[in-house]
């Protein structure tokens, strides 16, 4: 018999999919509260990290015959929702929750290959959900009751931020912005690193500069209620030198067209994976 749910969390979950989003979201439900003797990850190939954890927390790894559960999260990679379908579809009953976070997988596409699936909610997480500093855009469809989209909201909101969403074509958006952004966010501190080695700077001085100078930036956005543009106005005397760098990202051929052209591209992508 499942325990009781706690602070929120469902009775009973399945994972399906534990790659790194799928194991850091784990990882974040377990710590607030999800019982780990009435979850069940399915992996064909869990890492030896989701291994131990398992092991260490009592959560059944790979179960013969999993029963549909309270709560079904589909993580594995969108590709192969057409393969595992059956198998998925057997372990969902009257009152599963399937909550996906499959990059383009709409509504329509799971409900199409799920046929058990009655209530659905699609989510985009992103990776610092790993460190409970993620971002997530979700959409509840039509047949998810109150209380479904609150245990949906539990278990996201667990790892970080929540957003809801009014349509479901929003979610493509999400995953342009906040899914696939930390990769953006990493690619400046790269870029930003191998700009001060052309400056002259030691490469691990160039590197530990930019690391820190990215991730001291986001913790100072957070923790400050001033929009972003205000703390860039902050830090900017006219004439200055961070003036003059700004006049080159933010030219006409700069950062804004350049994110922009990005974001969409990430946002066909998301399309383009649907079907």
């Amino acid at each position: 018999m499942s325990a009781p749910a706690t602070a929120g969390m469902p009775a009973s979950l399945t994972l399906a999919g534990a790659g790194k989003m799928g194991g850091a979201m784990l990882a974040g439900w377990i710590e607030a509260g999800l019982d780990p003797r009435a979850t069940a990850v399915v992996d064909p190939s869990p890492s030896p990290e989701i291994a131990a954890l398992c092991a260490a927390r009592g959560i059944r790894l790979n179960p013969e015959a999993p029963e549909p559960a309270a709560v079904l999260v589909l993580a594995i990679k969108p590709q192969g929702l057409e393969a595992a379908a059956r198998a998925l579809d057997r372990m969902i009953g009257d009152d599963t929750l399937v909550v996906s976070i499959l990059a383009g997988k709409t509504v329509a596409d799971l409900t199409a290959r799920l046929p058990r699936a009655r209530a659905v909610v699609r989510a985009m997480p992103n990776l610092p959900a790993s460190i409970g500093r993620g971002a997530t855009g979700a959409f509840a469809a039509p047949g998810v009751s109150a209380g479904q989209r609150a245990v949906a909201d539990a278990l996201l909101a667990a790892t970080g931020t929540v957003a809801w969403l009014d349509a479901e074509a929003a979610v493509d958006a999400v995953t342009a912005v906040s899914g696939s952004g930390p990769a953006y966010v990493f690619l400046l501190a790269e870029t930003l690193a191998e700009a001060g080695i052309a400056a002259g700077l030691a490469p691990e001085v160039a590197r530990a500069l930019a690391r820190a100078t990215v991730s001291g930036a986001g913790a100072l956005l957070d923790a400050s209620e001033a929009e972003p543009d205000a703390l860039r106005r902050a830090v900017t005397s006219p004439g200055g030198t961070t003036a003059a760098a700004l006049d080159v990202l933010m030219r006409g051929d700069g950062l804004a067209p350049l994110m922009r052209e990005a974001v969409a591209a990430a946002q066909r992508r998301a399309a383009e994976l649907a079907g």
